[in-house]
């Protein structure tokens, strides 16, 4: 009888079978394709939506701009009508003054009337409390009105009662042709009016927002009253719109941030109109569209991958089961599983039995060895170290938890009237109560003397305090070793929101287990930010 050949790696295999390098590279094309159709799609959707948003904005400042070409209009008429009605009364101080009111209060246009004689004496003021009346114009732009004969609009300056204000005049010329003064209405830049109406009330709501300069490039309205009165001429749009063009464009304003800009001049005061939006929230939408495009591409994806799925299942299901059970490969659950797994080629049927042998060698050894070395001999539950290793492999799954740390309230006195092992009963007492309140995938531990922990995976903070509350009730209800009624003080603390490193946590619960110590005992007291002080003085 011939001896077979002789294997000299009898338990060596691939790393990646040939059904994983089949699903490999298929799922890899397609991802690659659905990458590249989502990018192509994202880069085209979003320049589109940024020349969509640039016309709209372009658009709207247009508009806006008539409609403020169309107010500015409409008060040079209510001034020119003015004009003509104090051109034959100009000498009578009581229809003066009723017209200055009735031209401030008639459309809310102005926030201020003045009618000014040649002479530069102001004749009337509305409101009255302004208290202008009889004084005399003293400013150089004021004694210019007085020899111009043609309507005028101001640059933004500041008047003698100390606001920003631009002032619109018409002069008044009588039947002969002679000038007798003018009238004039001031817009307060920081005050409501009927052109802050205008611009304020605009339909976008949500970052766009509307800004105008004067021909100067100094700011006459914006959202921000911090910022009328300044200069923006440093803006490129500003620039543009301040110099008779109208469009739009993509810029980064002072602070930095991107914006989408249309803007437009009113021709007839030389102002500049600009709406814009910043191109983060106007692109905002596009992101949860690519994310609904993804979620209905996905069927189509995996309907194409269906059959090499099928064809590579049989030749990798073996090994990835194999995979999937040799972190339990120490537990009889495990060991039950590997045992029921066909490996049906030479690979697969090698590396099963190699694990079954390793197995049946160490199982024992490892179960007593883990068992002693992450358990508190007393209590019967987790030492230190087995809570520590509880909190490590948190850390590893990225998992939030809450913790409850607690004390039995003054457990020294216990021991001294009592004895040490009426101390000892009391802590097995707490450690069964703990226990019976504790849920599947809970960890209860000792830490040290007569300091508990409870770990409480996938809590949150509020739920964590409640469990607490059931704790510390049924530990002053339950009859106890010592046959008086014990109470436990407890601290409660939360990761992440309480700390973002795992080890903190535990330290976060013990200062709030410190302040329930504070408090008198018997109670629960969940963390905050500033317990700390109480340890480290703020």
């Amino acid at each position: 009888m011939s001896a077979q050949p002789c294997d000299p790696h009898p338990e060596r295999s691939p790393k990646m079978g040939l059904g994983g390098l089949i699903l490999l590279l298929a799922l890899g094309s397609v991802l690659l394709t659905m990458a590249n159709t989502l990018y192509s799609s994202y880069r085209v959707q979003r320049d589109l939506l940024i020349r969509s948003t640039l016309e709209a904005n372009r658009v709207y400042a247009a508009k806006l701009a008539e409609s403020t070409e169309i107010h500015i209009d409409s008060t040079m008429q209510q001034l020119a009508y003015s004009a003509r009605l104090l051109a034959a009364n100009m000498d009578m101080p009581a229809r003066v003054g009723e017209e200055a009111e009735r031209l401030r209060l008639q459309t809310k246009s102005l926030n201020s009337v003045a009618i000014v004689r040649l002479d530069g004496k102001v004749l009337a003021v509305s409101p009255t409390a302004l208290r202008l009346a009889g004084s005399s114009v003293k400013t150089d732009w004021g004694l210019a009105l007085l020899a111009n004969r043609m309507p005028a609009i101001s640059e933004p300056f500041m008047s003698a009662t100390g606001r920003l204000i631009i002032f619109i005049s018409h002069p008044i010329i009588n039947a002969k042709g002679d000038l007798l003064g003018y009238v004039g209405g001031s817009i307060y830049l920081n005050a409501k009016n009927l052109l802050h109406t205008i611009l304020d009330n605009h339909y976008y709501r949500d970052s766009s927002y509307v800004y105008v300069v004067d021909r100067a490039g100094t700011a006459i309205f914006h959202p921000e009253d911090s910022r009328v009165g300044t200069s923006m001429v440093e803006n490129d749009v500003v620039r543009a719109v301040t110099g008779g063009e109208a469009g739009a464009r993509q810029i980064r304003n002072q602070y930095g941030v991107d914006m989408l800009a249309g803007y437009a001049p009113v021709k007839s005061t030389g102002w500049g109109i600009v709406a814009q939006k910043s191109t983060e929230t106007t692109l905002a939408d596009l992101d949860d569209l690519l994310l609904v495009t993804f979620g209905k591409s996905v069927p189509f994806m995996l309907l194409s991958l269906v059959f090499i799925w099928w064809f590579s299942r049989s030749i990798s299901r073996p090994l990835g089961q194999l995979a999937d059970h040799a972190r339990m490969v120490a537990t009889p659950i495990g060991m039950e599983r590997i045992e029921k797994i066909q490996g049906w080629y030479v690979e697969a049927d090698r590396l099963k039995k190699a694990l079954l042998r390793g197995m049946s060698l160490t199982s024992s050894k490892l179960d007593k060895l883990s068992h002693e070395t992450v358990t508190d001999a007393l209590t019967g539950l987790r030492n230190r170290r087995g809570l520590g290793d509880a909190l490590n492999l948190y850390q590893l799954r990225g998992q939030s938890f809450a913790v409850i740390t607690l004390d039995v309230d003054h457990f020294k006195s216990i021991n001294d009237r009592h004895g040490h092992d009426v101390g000892d009963q009391m802590l097995r007492h707490i450690a069964g109560l703990m226990r019976a309140g504790s849920r599947d995938g809970d960890i209860a531990g000792r830490s040290g003397g007569e300091e508990f922990v409870i770990l409480l995976p996938g809590t949150t903070a509020q739920n964590a305090f409640h469990i607490a509350e059931r704790l510390r009730e049924a530990v002053a209800r339950t009859p106890n070793p010592t046959g008086a009624v014990i109470t436990i003080s407890l601290g409660v603390a939360h990761y992440p929101s309480s700390a973002e490193d795992v080890g903190e946590v535990l330290k976060k619960s013990d200062i709030a287990l410190y302040q329930a110590k504070r408090n008198g005992r018997n109670n629960t007291v969940p963390y905050q930010g500033e317990l700390d002080c109480l340890v480290n003085p703020c």
